[in-house]
């Protein structure tokens, strides 16, 4: 079965992102970031197989370089869809590796609050359509969490920033680019209602796609000495992401960089400028005024009548990415909230609002359908041919929800028994380049052309979708409410994969920090050369042997140095 209501108050709120993910609660009258295992707030969503054992988090990204076959990382890019990662011999779903990230936040809740947590509020990209938040809920299920509600990114990062406590009409712009989405929400808040104006993004524009142009640099620049099989080899290129990302930190505070990678027993190096970079980023830059644009449209708010511009997600840090947004918007944004702790943070705003916390005065939090949703037509072409497979908007994107909407249609032909109608999401003209969510047919009584069929579409709060179809002259009338294939998985399978995750063997929680470390340091030997890879082999002996004394003051002493031996060798770890 899935998970049931829980009768505890504490609703944790969960930024599960491309790159990092965090948990957050409400707690005395404050939202709190809940520290993971290791101390950190900040939790990789990254899960790796060591033998039969699972590693989520640091550890699992550490050893991304080393074991490539064998970790992953960025799946969220692949929710609602049916793309399957092998990892030693089981096959997991985006949704799946979802769960192991939500279950150890959950896990690391439970142990920083001391009572079962069991219910959620899960952000997601305001731009995800039906079926990625529908993957997203049944992961949280899978996880053992019952979820609340689905709240946007950007509407998750304006309660992060306070605006649910201010009085007067204020208008908001949240610009959120992350690991690996891209969303822009425009906001107003007026006598207590917070209204969610628009919301429009890019699921496939993120940090990782600045990071490839850098694995793309260097590919292109050792070309003739690497080979064409080189752009084939999986731990060449997680070496080369690993690289890149540590570039691309490094050029946020530095006008120029080295990027370097080791590999079959060579140092390969490419010194980067800032400048280099914003000309190698000039497309991508590009990519993030469109939705800028469309969100103001959509909204019908000018530009200059914005109170701020507020920056979110870790990709925000970059210096063009800020340049970029001042020359649209002509004044700098705000970037006063933490970027990669804002979402989770107003996540567990959202999750004190729903449990009715005192200490939040009575919000009204509005939202949007962030894609236009209606059904398939024909239509009629000058000189009477019929073009079919087009689209027809019942609810146009960014329309408040809850909504319902009809629009009235005409059979074609004479002696028509069936009206079929496809349902479908998106922005293109023809429902070929939009996504179907479902179909529902209804029989129309036999009579010349031109017999009225009504199609109302309703659409709530938690993105679901209920169709309504009636012909007036016969009263038939079907009604559809419209569920991901995945959803109709009977009780019993479901459970039975929840189960299956649960029984997965996790790397003990009190082993975590040395797991991590030792995974860096193995990552470190591989990625050098000659003295220096003679040199962290004898720290990762040194640190193996206080390792077995089974002296736990002995071990973090020992575990501590060697961070700072790695630190001084290769930089201070981002991660």
């Amino acid at each position: 079965m899935r998970p049931a209501r829980g009768h505890s108050q504490v609703i944790v709120g969960i930024d599960l992102g491309t790159t990092n993910s965090a948990i957050a609660v409400w707690r005395d009258g404050a939202a709190v970031l809940v520290p993971n295992r290791l101390g950190e707030a900040l939790t990789p969503s990254a899960v790796s197989l060591d033998g039969d054992t699972i590693i989520i988090g640091r550890a699992a990204r550490e050893r991304q370089a080393t074991h490539p076959s064998a970790t992953v990382t960025a799946f969220k890019r692949f929710m609602g869809t049916n793309r399957i990662t092998k990892l030693g011999k089981r096959d997991f779903t985006p949704e799946e590796l979802s769960a192991l990230v939500l279950r150890s936040l959950k896990e690391d809740a439970e142990a920083f609050l001391g009572e079962p947590v069991t219910e959620a509020v899960i952000t997601v990209p305001a731009y995800f359509n039906d079926r990625q938040r529908k993957a997203t809920r049944r992961a949280g299920e899978l996880a053992g969490l019952t979820v609340e509600r689905l709240v946007n990114e950007p509407t998750a990062a304006a309660l992060a920033y306070g605006i649910h406590n201010l009085a007067d009409q204020s208008r908001f712009l949240v610009f959120d680019l992350g690991g690996g989405t891209f969303d822009v929400s425009v906001l107003e808040i007026f006598e207590g209602i917070i209204e969610v104006r628009s919301s429009t993004g890019d699921n496939r524009l993120g940090g990782e796609d600045f990071n490839e142009l850098l694995v793309t640099a260097m590919h292109t620049r050792f070309a003739g000495d690497w080979g064409s099989k080189a752009r084939s080899d999986t731990s060449l290129y997680q070496r080369l992401r690993e690289a890149a990302e540590r570039a691309r930190r490094a050029l946020t505070s530095a006008s120029s960089t080295v990027m370097a990678v080791t590999w079959k027993d060579k140092s390969w190096e490419l010194a980067i400028s800032a400048d280099d970079f914003e000309t190698m980023a000039a497309d991508l830059i590009t990519r993030l005024r469109e939705p800028v644009l469309r969100s103001l449209r959509d909204s019908d708010i000018h530009p200059d009548s914005l109170n701020e511009i507020i920056l979110i997600g870790g990709s925000t840090r970059m210096p063009l990415v800020r340049k970029a947004v001042a020359r649209m918007f002509g004044r700098f944004p705000n970037a006063s909230v933490n970027p990669d702790e804002a979402v989770a943070l107003g996540a567990a705003v959202q999750a004190g609002l729903k449990a009715r916390d005192a200490a939040l005065r009575e919000v009204v939090l509005t939202d949007v359908c962030p894609y236009s949703l209606g059904v398939d037509i024909s239509q009629e072409l000058p000189g009477g041919r019929r073009e079919e497979g087009v689209f027809a908007p019942i609810i146009e994107r960014n329309t408040a929800v809850p909504v319902s909407r009809t629009s009235t249609f005409q059979t074609v032909q004479d002696n028509q028994k069936v009206v079929q109608f496809g349902i479908y999401q998106g922005e293109a003209r023809l429902v070929a380049d939009n996504v179907k969510i479902g179909s529902i047919e209804v029989k129309v009584p036999r009579a010349p052309a031109g017999v009225i069929v009504n199609c109302r579409l309703s659409y709530d709060i938690n993105g679901l979708l209920e169709v309504d179809v009636e012909v007036p002259a016969s009263g038939e009338r079907r009604q559809l409410v419209i569920t991901d294939p995945e959803d109709d998985v009977p009780a019993a399978e479901f459970e039975r994969r929840r189960a299956a995750l649960a029984a997965l063997k996790v790397h003990p929680r009190d082993g975590e920090a040395n797991r991590a470390t030792l995974a860096r340091a193995e990552r470190c030997w591989q990625d050098s050369l000659a003295e220096k890879r003679e040199h962290v082999g004898r720290l990762i002996a040194e640190y193996q042997g206080a390792l077995e004394t089974q002296d736990l003051r002995i071990a973090e002493r020992a575990r501590l140095a060697l961070e700072e031996a790695l630190d001084s060798l290769e930089g201070a770890r981002f991660l």
